[in-house]
This record gives C-alpha cells, sequence and structure tokens, in this order.
C-alpha cells in the first residue's frame, strides 16, 4: 500500500433539508464545483475524488462533476461508509481525508494544519468537529482525517445504521479501539455558521463570495471571519440554526400521541399534567419548580452544558438533570461505549460481565466494602440498603438524617409528624399510601447534633444510621468520627447515601474527604453520567444479608448501566474530574458573593463546591429566585439559586453566567414594594415544595 492521502468529498442530491443544494450556484457556478476547486489549492491531497451515490438521483450531480474534469465514485447511497471504503481500496489509499460536501468555504490551510498533527502524533482518526462542544472554527469547516486501516476495519464491524450512514462515528467506539483526538486549532476562531443546510445558510456563502473583501480565489478562514464579524447583519441571518438541527425536524415530523409540530414546551406541559399525575416522573423537574408557566419543558437535544428546548432555543444549562451528567451531556466516550453495547444487545437470559468488572473497580476504590449490588435509581438503591440493613440486624427502626427518596420506609417518618422531613430537603411531603402502621419506625435526626442521635439511639434499638455525609453545612470536628463510634459500639450498621455527593469532591465517596468508613453506602447521578445506574456497596458480613431476604428485579440485570458508568470511571480518573468541577464550584461560590456585595444583596451560600447554592436572606426569597429563573431564561441560561457544576462549566462559561447574574442581581436590587415585584413578574411564583398540581 502506498502513502497516498486521497481526499474523499461526499454529496448527494437528495438531502432531506435542502434537496440538490450541492447543484445550487455560489456566484456563477455550482456550490460543490465552487467547493472541488478550492480543495484543489491543498499542497497535501495526491488525489480529489467526489464519492457520490449510484442511484439514478445523482446522476446530474455525476455528470455536472465529470464535465468540470473531477474524479468521480460512485457507490452506496445510504451505506456510506462502504462508499468511502471502496473508493479508497480502489485508490490504494493509506491515509483519506474525509470533507462533506455541504463545507463550501473549507480552508487548505487548515487541512495541512491538522494533517502534520495527524502525521507527528501518528493517530488512527483525526477530526476537528468531534467534539461539537469544543470547537474551534466556525461550523463549515470540518476536516476529519483517517487511515484506511481504520475504514477497513469499520466496515468489517460497525453494525448501527447511523455508523454506516456517518462514515466515522465507529471510530471512537471501544471496540474500534482506535488512537484517536479531536484537533483544536490554534488559535481557536470566533464561531459562524458557514455550511449549508438550509437555503438561508447559501444566501449567507453568496454574501461573502459576492462582497468581494478579499481576491474571489481566497476566501481563508480569517478573512471569512472578519467580514462576518464586521457584518452582523450576514452572520445573524442563520445564527438561530444549530448542528444537526436534522434532529428536531425530524423530531416533529414523528407522529405521536402529542402531535410535536409547532407545539412549544409549555403547551406540551399542560398536556402532559392532564395524562400524567403530577406531570412527570421526577419532582425537581416540574415546571412549578423553576417558572410556572414559562419553563421551557422539554429538550430536543444536549451536548456538554447546553441543550436545546423542543423549539430548538439554545440554553446553558447551570442544573444539569440534577446533577446526573458530571462530565457534560453526550460525552463521546460514554455514549460510544454505550452504542456500542447495544449494539451487542442490552439484555439477554445471561448475565452482563460488565457489572463484575464495575463492582470490582466500586470495591477497590473503597477498600473498607467487600461487595456490591446494583439498581438504576437512587431511591431503589435506599430501599435495597435498608433491606440488607435490616436482615443483617434483625431489627426494624432506622434513623435518618437527609434525604433518601420517595419508599415507605422513608417517608413513614412523616406519620408521626407531617413535617418531620421539612429540614431533610422538601416539606409538605404526603403520607398517602403509607401505612400507619410503619408509624415510628423511622425517625429523623438534625444533621450536627449529636446530642440528638445519641439520645436516640439510647432510647431505641435502630438497625441503622443512614444519613448524607454532607449536604448543606460542613460536619463539626468529630461529628461524622462520634457517628461512626456511636454505630460500632451499639450494632448498628452506618450507612452513607452518596447518591448526589458521591464522585464530586474525590473519585469514590465524600466520606473519602473526611476519612470516615460506613458499613454500607450508595452511589447513583454523576455515577453513569446520565445513563441509570446505582450502586450500593458494603462490608461482606453485612452485604450477605441480603441472600436472606428477596431484593431482585429484571431491569437491574441490563448491560447499558454498567457499561456507562464503567466508561465514565475512567474518564473521571484520567480527566481528575473531581478536581476540577470543585476549582470551578469555588470559583463560582467566590463570584455569587462579590456580585452580591456588589449590588448590596445579603446571600448564604450552601452545599458542597461543585454542588453549590445560595440563598436569600428575605422573606421575599421565593420571588427573588423566581425572577432570576425568569430574567436569566431570557439570557438563555436553565438557571436557579442551585448549580450542579459538570467539567464542561469551564470558567469562561462561569465568568459569562455571572455577568448576566449581575444585571438580574442589579434589577432585584431596586426592588422594594409587592407592586415592584408584579411589574417584574411575569407569572406565579415558583414553588419552594412538594405541591400538588391540579
Amino acid at each position: 500500500m502506498s502513502s497516498k492521502v486521497i481526499c474523499i468529498v461526499q454529496a448527494r442530491m437528495s438531502s432531506t433539508r435542502f434537496p440538490g443544494k450541492v447543484l445550487e450556484p455560489i456566484g456563477d457556478q455550482p456550490m460543490i464545483i465552487f467547493q472541488l476547486k478550492r480543495l484543489q489549492k491543498s499542497n497535501i491531497i495526491d488525489k480529489l475524488i467526489l464519492a457520490t451515490s449510484d442511484d439514478f438521483s445523482d446522476n446530474k450531480l455525476a455528470n455536472t462533476v465529470l464535465n468540470e474534469g473531477f474524479n468521480l465514485f460512485r457507490g452506496s447511497l445510504k451505506n456510506v461508509l462502504f462508499r468511502y471504503y471502496k473508493c479508497a481500496l480502489s485508490e490504494k489509499a493509506e491515509t483519506i481525508i474525509r470533507i462533506t460536501g455541504d463545507c463550501p468555504l473549507i480552508d487548505p490551510d487548515l487541512i495541512s494544519e491538522i494533517f502534520f498533527e495527524f502525521k507527528s502524533k501518528g493517530y488512527d482518526y483525526l477530526s476537528n468537529s468531534q467534539d461539537s462542544y469544543n470547537l474551534s472554527v466556525p461550523d463549515g469547516y470540518d476536516i476529519e482525517l483517517f487511515k484506511f486501516s481504520l475504514l477497513e476495519k469499520a466496515v468489517e464491524s460497525a453494525r448501527l445504521e447511523s455508523e454506516r450512514e456517518h462514515v466515522t462515528p465507529w471510530f471512537v467506539t471501544e471496540e474500534a479501539n482506535a488512537f484517536w483526538s479531536h484537533y483544536v486549532h490554534k488559535p481557536k476562531r470566533r464561531f459562524f455558521r458557514v455550511t449549508v443546510d438550509e437555503r438561508i445558510d447559501l444566501e449567507v456563502i453568496n454574501d461573502i463570495v459576492k462582497s468581494k473583501f478579499v481576491k474571489e480565489s481566497d476566501y481563508n478562514i480569517d478573512s471569512v471571519i472578519k467580514f462576518l464579524d464586521e457584518n452582523p447583519q450576514i452572520s445573524k441571518k442563520n445564527s438561530h440554526l444549530i448542528r444537526n438541527q436534522g434532529y428536531i425536524e425530524s423530531l416533529k415530523k414523528e407522529k405521536n400521541a402529542f402531535d410535536l409540530i409547532d407545539i412549544s414546551g409549555q403547551s406540551l406541559w399542560t398536556k402532559a399534567i392532564k395524562v400524567i399525575p403530577g406531570g412527570n416522573m421526577l419532582l425537581s423537574k416540574r415546571s412549578e419548580m423553576f417558572l410556572p408557566k414559562k419553563w421551557p419543558s422539554y429538550f430536543s437535544k444536549a451536548k456538554g452544558c447546553f441543550l436545546w428546548d423542543i423549539e430548538g432555543k439554545k440554553y446553558t444549562d447551570m442544573i444539569m438533570a440534577v446533577g446526573t451528567n458530571l462530565l457534560g451531556y453526550c460525552n463521546n466516550e460514554v455514549d460510544a461505549e454505550v452504542i456500542s453495547k447495544v449494539n451487542l444487545g442490552s439484555m439477554s437470559t445471561l448475565n452482563c460481565p460488565e457489572e463484575v468488572q464495575l463492582a470490582e473497580k466500586l470495591v477497590d476504590l473503597h477498600p473498607w466494602s467487600d461487595m456490591v449490588r446494583f439498581a438504576r435509581s437512587g431511591g431503589e438503591a435506599n430501599a435495597i440498603a435498608i433491606r440488607i440493613a435490616r436482615a443483617a440486624t434483625g431489627k426494624d427502626k432506622v434513623a435518618i438524617c437527609g434525604y433518601h427518596g420517595w419508599h415507605d420506609w422513608y417517608l413513614s417518618a412523616n406519620l408521626n409528624k407531617k413535617d418531620n422531613l421539612k429540614e431533610h430537603l422538601l416539606k409538605g411531603l404526603e403520607t398517602s399510601g403509607v401505612p400507619k402502621s410503619l408509624s415510628g419506625i423511622t425517625i429523623p435526626f438534625k444533621y450536627n447534633d449529636f446530642e440528638e442521635i445519641n439520645n436516640i439511639v439510647q432510647n431505641h434499638d435502630l438497625a441503622a444510621i443512614k444519613m448524607e455525609v454532607q449536604r448543606s453545612s460542613p460536619p463539626l470536628p468529630n461529628y461524622l468520627e462520634s457517628i461512626r463510634n456511636l454505630c460500632s459500639n451499639n450494632g448498628i450498621v452506618l450507612i452513607f447515601d452518596e447518591c448526589t455527593s458521591g464522585f464530586r469532591e474525590t473519585f469514590g465517596g465524600l466520606h473519602k474527604k473526611y476519612n470516615i468508613e460506613p458499613d454500607m453506602a450508595m452511589f447513583g447521578k454523576a455515577l453513569g453520567n446520565g445513563y441509570p445506574i446505582t450502586a450500593i456497596i458494603g462490608r461482606e458480613e453485612i452485604m450477605e444479608a441480603a441472600q436472606r431476604t428477596f431484593i431482585s428485579s429484571t431491569f437491574w440485570t441490563e448491560r447499558i448501566g454498567p457499561s456507562a458508568a464503567i466508561k465514565t470511571l475512567e474518564i473521571m480518573n484520567n480527566l481528575k474530574s473531581w478536581e476540577t468541577v470543585t476549582k470551578n464550584g469555588r470559583y463560582l461560590s467566590n463570584g455569587w458573593l462579590r456580585i452580591a456585595k456588589e449590588n448590596d444583596i445579603e446571600i448564604e451560600l450552601s452545599g458542597i463546591d461543585p454542588l453549590i447554592g445560595f440563598n436569600f436572606k428575605s422573606k421575599n426569597h421565593l420571588i427573588y429566585k423566581t425572577i432570576i429563573t425568569q430574567e436569566m431564561l431570557k439570557k438563555g441560561y436553565l438557571a436557579s439559586t442551585l448549580c450542579y457544576l459538570s467539567i464542561s462549566h469551564t470558567p469562561e462559561i462561569i465568568d459569562k453566567y455571572l455577568e448576566d447574574l449581575n444585571e438580574v442581581f442589579a434589577k432585584i436590587k431596586k426592588l422594594n414594594n409587592v407592586n415592584d415585584f408584579k411589574e417584574v413578574l411575569e407569572g406565579p411564583i415558583c414553588h419552594s415544595s412538594f405541591e400538588r398540581l391540579n
């Protein structure tokens, strides 16, 4: 095989969003010819080929390209991966440069830059568009380079339709085992949209070309950016469009029970509360908890710390699915791992081997533990832990501190007194449906009050003490140590609920920070980076009690959750993610204090650094909170007074968020009375707790 470098430009006439776009004119020539002539200027490319389909719909495209003297290859319409393979095979190429036909302003100098990185580092695959969150050039300068050997492996192994239609997705899967990277150009350029997916995109390209701002033959990237920067009336024409807009369009075309065509998030929410009790399955995602009658409620896609609602509006998300995506939404490596496992089958009669691998990893991270059980939600994990602790001790009563889910054992704390759980996150939790016979079986205690829990232990025969290591404030000196000793001396199982706190300040449980070893601990949320997985770890003598009771569920045996968790832990370890989110959380909280002081507003902080919040020291705190959500939504944020940070929340994003929040604080500063609030608020005040939605 020679060292020939071929550039394969992929194009077809049957684009669903803009049919025939590649033959639409740019200036006085078809777009595809305009692009191919630009690519001819590259001194890296040995041979340039237009690869289209052998379908009759592409005959006109093929004839146009041949008549202009360019090389042509025709292959499968839908299996573009195989089309690339056959084209590269026929040319005996070693390196392939992939360019799509919707990038007419592609810059040959960028190809040279990324090519030299590809060769010098010996990559199997290198792209400047693989990580759409970390783009360093405008949309429309997408370049991918890969070895023929990797392409050949993909043809043999890629099974998903998306992997064959889009050529390179399989390259980044674990199965590919490729040496690959996302390339960041230096310097990073300002983001604009110069790709062609819609007719308005083509109008922008023609505005650039017709301007004659540089020599017609030399539309280099920096000249284009300078022109768009100086002509915002042009760059704004298509700025409302987003990458992969076709996904949203396909969503709107689907026929389903709610007919999502042209429906807003609030309209769908209004329908939801009529057919789903409460509107959804998670209190923390209810519209009323944020901005009643205004909250977008539903998303179409998410990436990094950004998401798009079903109307296509983009937001910076400071809530991050209530803390599930520590590595950011749609992490490429985690998603690729999951996709590869889905392709192999997510369920079967036999067990998935990944659960053993994950169990061993969690035990390695927590040497005091010996065994692990898995579930798929935090509430399940908490209920499992309590069942095991009761089976191990033969006792029934449990003392609790913190929030531990929705099951009967936990809500029974409110049977004696309606708001026993008020100080444990939520007030007003109803006990309807909880057997009254469970009254007195679960006893709440206040955090950092050792005397109270000590009295409970002296007056009740407890099976377990279950608590969060830390929620609002840090433990007082010796508080956790004293509880550990109290449990050890009285035969009580100490359980740390780390479903929320796990993997944020340490690589594992938060209890590692304080050097306190429980008897059991639970992890959830961040463990699978958005995929459902929870784990209960514990000492062997306690965990073995699971065999003396019945704890079983069909979908606890699927492989997606464990596979996602294994890859998530690997990435966390490589990136030292806990250090990043802790540092950035401290930076964020200091920013809150600074802008509050600048606006003469009193706030107090709560939580751990990566999961930090603030409260207004005012009787109007709920009004202020609603105003923040309302005004920040207008600025393109999903935000409240609590932030779950991910590694995608860079200092630059946090700085912009603080700058915008400062403007909202300044507005709040001017409010003095009820009439002022009414003028600012555009809807009802947000809920503070569990309230029935009528």
